[in-house]
């Protein structure tokens, strides 16, 4: 096992340093890597509209649209004030998705593509009836509530393979999103090309202009080429969802999907060149950290790295890092955890997040392995693990996707993390319309538990069909830890069905108790679970105020390798979505858990060994964004365990004093009334966001946890002074509530941070 681990270790730190470098681009592109065009796909829609016109329509609702080349160059000021806003027509006649599936949109907006030797552009004017009412709030960029404002929203499948493409998000702010999306809807907000936007307003609403260099995108080689695209607007006072190309209203947001889009013809792209991009940091900090072995009090350090990224080709890129510095990551939300199961962080690490898709496996839920939790690199026992070096290749080479990793760490003393190497291979192949098999292998040089390696591999399918309401996930996976006996394999069967009115899901899902994928997560091992759920959504037209309501059921049933009953869940939910973009939810729920050995649920309170009912009703308000002031309130009583349980949440609380100054506050309490005994844990916070700027923001996340009495402070500024590059300080701070002399600090760090992007 280990010949066969080193064996994979040496091959994908080969391909993935040395692919560039090859016979890659032969291999992608064949012996004639700028393909002529008439081998461009044929086009998926109604015939192209011939000049002037720039978009035909057939009877069925389908279009084609034209880009149009310019004949002088266009200023970025989202002004539209250029002659060719009145020499070319818009692309216009948006149509609905919400309230009024298939109906006219209640609001114009208007749609140009064009293009010259450098640039693709896309520039759209937005009317309003009512100006005053446009809801937007938020100008940092990626950040979720761009979606939750008033914008305009469009996609490129610039490989026309109608699964992947790019997506863009922009607010009357100026505040952007951009991802991936891949496997039908998967979004990776974290990819974050180099683009332009600005943003205006007249007084019948607001306009954008976008520049996008072809550096900054994927598609095929030649230079005709054939795109998908659409574009979708949504209007947040009157919670109306429009697009360009109509979309179901069982898809309803998540339209902005490949195998959705329409074909834009017309564009020429530039020569094909290896695009790269050299993005050095330097970084000083003062640290102080009682955990440190000697602590260490106000110590001066300093360091610099560098990133790399190589377009091997037009759909293929390498990515390299060297001595990899992530100071400038906003720190984790806390959690209160009353299970004995492990809490999930997300990753927030830009190195890992782009391209992160790639690599993900076997569908979703909260019981399904991750195979690769990329936060297993660099962070080991909440302590952070020094990045040597590392290196990255990812894209499509004809119908498949590939992903290669390999990354090195350093010894960190406290945590007792030793010297690692990291490998990951992805591959996955496209099959029949919008459906794919793969296999994924990952492994670690040295375990979590001891000095042998550790090896994950597995294969999988995603089925879509129906315009992806229905879908299909399952795997199978094994993993090998040397001196673990037991079951090691993991496997999974997932069908869902999505649409408007109705939906069911059923699921089985099998862990076995030895299966342990080190460079993955699993909230809980040891498992055989079946799940199914039953939902009715029916739309009610009766009512004004009410757009839909929602009846659903669904029992869990989950039981070990032994076939002992561990977990039996069972509820029953009824919501109303208002008009308003209110929702409001009612859960009852009743639950069986075994504990197969003694549970401390709090400090000094024990829950022993057997089995406990719950029955609970949990209620849940979430305010729509159009307010000033909005936030997800919930409240939640019943038995628990020997006792009872009642707990108040208050989640994504935002107050909105002006446009560029936000509060998020966020609380919730758990009073829990034992035989064992009693104890209420408080879990408190706010993040205050100050934006001068879509490209320059302060933030402070402040947080107190009861459950592991700390107080935290991560305030951060960032500035991206020119595109790409970046100016970030930083201050981290954490104290003991219940030290000798409170409250005592355990770390404080400030940091400065400068990169710096270089593209050829």
């Amino acid at each position: 096992m280990w010949k066969s681990y080193q064996r994979l270790n040496l091959w994908v730190l080969t391909v993935t340093l040395c692919g560039c470098f090859l016979t890659i681009p032969d291999l992608v592109m064949g012996q004639d890597a700028d393909l002529k065009p008439d081998l461009v796909s044929p086009i998926d829609g109604p015939a192209p509209p011939i000049p002037p016109l720039v978009l035909s329509r057939d009877e069925n609702g389908r279009a084609t649209g034209r880009a149009v080349r310019l004949t002088s160059p266009l200023r970025i000021d989202g002004q539209l004030d250029e002659a060719v806003y009145t020499t070319v027509p818009a692309m216009s006649d948006f149509v609905q998705t919400e309230p009024l599936e298939g109906t006219a949109a209640t609001e114009k907006t208007e749609v140009w593509i064009f293009f010259d030797d450098e640039h693709v552009y896309l520039m759209a004017r937005c009317w309003e009836s009512e100006p005053d009412r446009i809801m937007v709030d938020e100008m940092r960029r990626d950040n979720r509530n761009i979606g939750r404002n008033d914008n305009l929203a469009w996609m490129f499948d610039t490989l026309y393979d109608q699964r992947t493409g790019v997506v863009f998000e922009v607010n009357p702010l100026g505040g952007r999103m951009d991802g991936q999306t891949s496997n039908e809807g998967q979004t990776n907000f974290d990819w974050n090309p180099i683009w332009n936007v600005e943003v205006g307003r007249f007084d019948r609403g607001w306009t954008l202009e976008a520049a996008f260099p072809f550096k900054s995108l994927r598609y095929r080689s030649g230079r005709a080429q054939v795109w998908g695209f659409n574009v979708r607007r949504r209007n947040r006072w009157k919670n109306e969802l429009s697009y360009l190309i109509p979309i179901p209203a069982a898809v309803g947001g998540r339209g902005l999907r490949a195998s959705l889009a329409a074909p834009l013809v017309g564009l020429e792209a530039p020569p094909r060149s290896r695009s790269l991009e050299i993005k050095p940091y330097a970084i000083s900090d003062l640290t102080s950290d009682t955990a440190e072995l000697p602590p260490v009090a106000n110590e001066l350090g300093a360091d610099i790295g560098l990133d790399v990224k190589f377009g091997i080709t037009e759909s293929v890129t390498a990515d390299f890092t060297y001595n990899t510095d992530f100071a400038q990551v906003e720190a984790d939300e806390q959690q209160v955890n009353l299970t004995r199961f492990s809490l999930f962080f997300p990753e927030k690490r830009e190195f890992f997040l782009e391209n992160q898709s790639t690599f993900s496996f076997g569908g979703s839920g909260r019981d399904t392995p991750i195979l690769f939790y990329s936060r297993r690199i660099g962070l080991q026992n909440g302590r952070e693990v020094p990045v040597e070096a590392g290196g990255r290749m990812t894209g499509r080479i004809g119908g498949f996707d590939v992903g290669l990793l390999h990354i090195r760490t350093d010894e960190e003393h406290v945590s007792g993390a030793r010297p690692t190497n990291f490998s990951v291979v992805r591959l996955k192949r496209d099959i029949f319309r919008q459906s794919s098999i793969g296999l994924l292998a990952t492994g670690r040089s040295v375990g979590l538990t001891g000095s042998s390696a550790n090896s994950t591999y597995g294969v999988d399918g995603a089925f879509r069909f129906l315009q992806n309401t229905l879908a299909v996930d399952t795997y199978w996976a094994q993993t090998q830890t040397e001196g673990l006996p037991g079951a090691n394999t993991s496997y999974r069967a997932y069908f869902d069905f999505n649409g408007d009115r109705y939906g069911a899901r059923v699921e089985r899902l099998v862990i076995g108790d030895a299966f342990n994928p080190e460079v993955g997560f699993v909230r809980r091992d040891n498992l055989r679970k079946s799940r199914g759920r039953f939902r009715f959504s029916p739309r009610l037209s009766s009512v004004d105020s009410i757009r839909k309501l929602t009846w659903s059921a669904s029992i869990n049933y989950i039981e070990d390798m032994a076939d002992r009953l561990e977990t039996r869940e069972n509820y029953a939910e009824f919501g109303i979505d208002f008009e308003n973009s209110d929702r409001f939810r009612m859960r009852i729920r009743r639950t069986y858990e075994f504990l197969p050995e003694p549970f401390e649920i709090a400090p000094a309170i024990v829950l022993p060994i057997g089995g406990y009912d719950f029955d609970t009703v949990r209620l849940r308000y979430n305010f729509g964004t159009q307010r000033k002031v909005t936030a997800d309130v919930e409240a939640e009583h019943g038995t628990f365990f020997s006792g009872h349980r009642t707990a108040f949440t208050v989640r994504r609380g935002r107050l909105n004093l002006v446009p560029q100054f936000a509060v998020e506050p966020t609380y919730s309490v758990n009073w829990v009334d034992l035989l064992e005994g009693q104890f209420t844990t408080h879990l408190m916070g706010s993040r205050v966001i100050y934006t001068a700027t879509p490209k320059m923001f302060t933030s402070a996340l402040l947080q107190y946890n009861s459950a592991n009495t700390t107080i935290a402070a991560n305030v951060r500024f960032r500035w991206e002074y020119r595109p790409g590059s970046e100016l970030f300080v930083v201050y981290n701070e954490q104290r003991d509530t219940l030290a000798h002399r409170f409250p005592e600090m355990e770390n404080r760090a400030f940091i400065v941070k400068v990169t710096r992007l270089f593209r050829f």
